[in-house]
């Protein structure tokens, strides 16, 4: 029978030659994600249940990313729990403070995942890695707690939609702008429970950066998982990332999917997402030149890399920040905080007005550091835009590109950087 990407994965990790859409299976995993708000969910769940040992300590990843460093005594107390958890179970791949960055930057660029790997992760952004041919899905705690004991996960095979890629990006058009255009076309539940597979020639022109980014936000058109075709692009990257030996899944050509879509990268502009929803879509010949902000992040596991600091940069180069919003750069690990600081750029964000922050989610849940107050306005790189996603329930989150972001900070408005 004929399978897709995803339900080839599916297939290998539960010894089945092939699966059909709609059953359910035990699935083995090759890692197991849990943060600092969801693990202490997990192992108390793992604890309850009187489970002595994790299934593979080389499997199970513990990141301290949402509230560090921590910002009040509950954070403070999950994230030492989590501290002893790993300590008990000897977690080899355990990141603290000073160590860590955001979950779904740090495992990529750690080499922990790799093409035909299924990892599951108590973070719906655990979607991020289908950038690398990985199948890889957001779950529950009570879930991460019984994978963290047994190696193994609950799935139901999922339909897939085809993404079909052509031609090449416009200046200042990056994959934030793919996923906002597909989220906009079908809606936060169009892809509900379905795997976005994103094939095509279009596919070399979107860098690894770019697909992390567009993989990232699968869950925000309701996907299962959003996974790349694999191409020299990726192998290049697992190499260079000291990755284990990929397995590699390509979709059959007879393969059913419940849709193709069809976009053609040279006809995108820059987009944004108004408030509430990630699908209120919009380009700049439908937005007012006089939509004034308060404040810009650029960071965050969407776009929080370094090419997008460096595109940032090259805009905020000569420049100032407007002097009525305030600018956040948060680099999403301390390898991407390091180059930033060795390439000069934390040079030309603080000359120009902006506060560089250590690695951390922050902002981008209404965390810390970047909280808004009511009726103030955002742009920020981030994933999503709910009421009180980041702050005060009358603030707006508008979601861009660093780009989109690093011209609004500047001219102090919602602005393409054409405009500069």
């Amino acid at each position: 029978m004929s399978m897709t990407m995803t339900q080839k994965i599916i297939a290998a990790h539960c010894g089945k030659e092939t699966v059909t859409p709609g059953e359910i299976l035990l699935a083995n995993t090759d890692l197991v994600l849990g943060n600092d708000i969801t693990a202490p969910v997990a192992v108390n769940e793992f604890e309850k249940a009187n489970c002595a040992n994790v299934f593979d300590k080389s499997k199970v990843v513990l990141v301290l990313d949402h509230f560090v460093p921590n910002k009040d005594i509950k954070a403070a107390e999950q994230s030492k729990q989590i501290r002893e958890f790993a300590r008990k179970h000897d977690i080899e791949n355990f990141f603290d403070v000073g160590q860590t960055g955001v979950e779904h930057a740090l495992l990529p660029e750690k080499g922990l995942v790799t093409a035909g790997d299924l990892v599951i992760g108590a973070d719906s952004h655990t979607c991020t890695y289908g950038a690398l041919g990985a199948l890889s899905t957001g779950v529950g705690s009570t879930d991460m707690a019984a994978a963290m004991a047994s190696g193994k996960v609950w799935l139901r095979v999922p339909e897939a939609i085809k993404v079909l890629l052509h031609g090449a990006f416009r200046p200042y058009v990056s994959g934030k702008d793919v996923i906002l255009h597909l989220i906009g076309m079908i809606g936060v539940d169009g892809a509900l429970y379905q795997s976005l597979e994103f094939v095509g020639e279009g596919v070399r022109s979107l860098s690894i950066d770019d697909r992390l980014c567009v993989c990232n936000m699968a869950i925000e058109a309701g996907a299962k998982n959003g996974i790349f075709s694999v191409d020299e692009q990726t192998i290049t990257y697992l190499r260079d990332h000291g990755a284990k030996e990929p397995r590699l899944f390509w979709a059959d050509d007879s393969a059913v999917y419940a849709r193709v879509i069809d976009i053609d990268l040279s006809t995108l502009t820059p987009t944004v997402a108004f408030p509430h929803l990630p699908d209120n879509t919009r380009t700049f010949d439908e937005i007012p030149k006089d939509l004034a902000i308060d404040q810009v992040v650029i960071g965050s596991c969407t776009n929080g890399r370094l090419s997008d600091f460096v595109q940032a940069a090259e805009l905020f180069k000569g420049r100032k920040v407007h002097p009525d919003v305030r600018c956040l750069i948060i680099p999403a690990t301390q390898q991407i905080y390091l180059d930033c600081m060795h390439l000069g750029l934390f040079d030309t964000f603080i000359q120009a007005g902006c506060a560089v922050s250590t690695p951390t989610c922050g902002p981008c849940l209404g965390g810390h550091m970047g909280i808004l107050a009511a009726k103030e306005k955002c742009v920020s790189t981030t994933n999503r835009n709910f009421v009180g996603r980041m702050g005060d329930p009358k603030s707006e989150v508008y979601l861009a590109s660093p780009a989109v972001a690093a011209a609004s900070a500047i001219l102090g408005r919602v602005a393409e950087p054409g405009e500069l």
